[in-house]
């Protein structure tokens, strides 16, 4: 069956070393959408995604690991984690020192509301910061991350996560961890832009190279792990391109779609 819909990640995926597009990647996704295929991100990051893929570039955009989904500017998916369902979590983190960012994306600006323990000097333009106390902070969050985690922080973290939240660790060093509603994934927010679009599953290749993009792949009919991907991902692939350095979304565009 043809190709539809193309989902990628960008970390690590379409973007290289440097977060940019290489004029091979936006001359291989400018040719698959003009065939007629739509093209779409899904990505853990924010605001900060528009900034490195302009809206203008795709179709659809996955963010915050898949809490909320857009067709253009109109939202297809929304799941969202309420302040009322982490706050024992976010308290008890709190006092452990743990660094905690909750995040909240409209538009092209993040709100990142941060407790005492996390610097908030600097932040880019796409940023506006804030500390709260998230004993008594009242909001809806796309996303919940933590930074500087140990080994002693994740298993805290998962002793007291609430059931309808799930947690998970990115690669790197950094101790990187992010939390969602656990119907906030990839694969869920793509099944509701590809239903917005009369899309089937079988229609639709995805691509990734981290954990967070597992799901999206083993849903999509046809699942990619890049080159450079974690040996997971590779495992629940139907096929490997070559890395993000090699321009590996690009190449396999050329090769099987266009």
């Amino acid at each position: 069956m043809p190709i539809k819909m193309i989902v990628t990640d960008l970390d690590s995926t379409l973007l290289g070393a440097d977060s940019t597009l290489s004029e091979r990647t936006k001359s291989a996704l400018a040719k698959c959408r003009a065939a007629g295929v739509k093209v779409a991100y899904a990505t853990a990051r924010g605001a900060s995604a528009e900034y490195l893929v302009p809206d203008a570039l795709v179709d659809g955009q996955i963010r915050m690991n898949g809490a909320v989904a857009r067709a253009g500017e109109r939202i297809v998916y929304e799941c969202l984690v309420s302040s009322r369902l982490a706050r024992p979590l976010l308290v008890a983190c709190n006092a452990r020192r743990i660094k905690i960012t909750a995040e909240l994306c409209r538009g092209s600006l993040g709100v990142y509301y941060v407790n005492e323990h996390r610097h908030i000097a600097g932040a880019p333009p796409h940023k506006q910061m804030a500390v709260v106390d998230f004993a008594t902070h009242d909001a809806d969050y796309e996303k919940i991350f933590m930074v500087g985690l140990t080994a002693d922080d994740e298993v805290f973290v998962t002793q007291n996560l609430p059931d309808d939240l799930y947690f998970l660790m990115a690669r790197g060093d950094d101790g990187f961890g992010m939390i969602m509603h656990k119907d906030a994934t990839k694969a869920k927010a793509t099944a509701a832009l590809a239903a917005h679009w009369g899309i089937k599953p079988s229609e639709i290749a995805a691509f990734g190279d981290d954990l967070n993009d597992m799901d999206l792949l083993a849903y999509a009919g046809i699942g990619v792990a890049m080159g450079n991907a974690l040996d997971e991902v590779k495992d629940v692939a139907d096929h490997v391109c070559r890395t993000n350095t090699e321009n590996g979304v690009a190449r396999w565009l050329e090769e099987n779609i266009l």
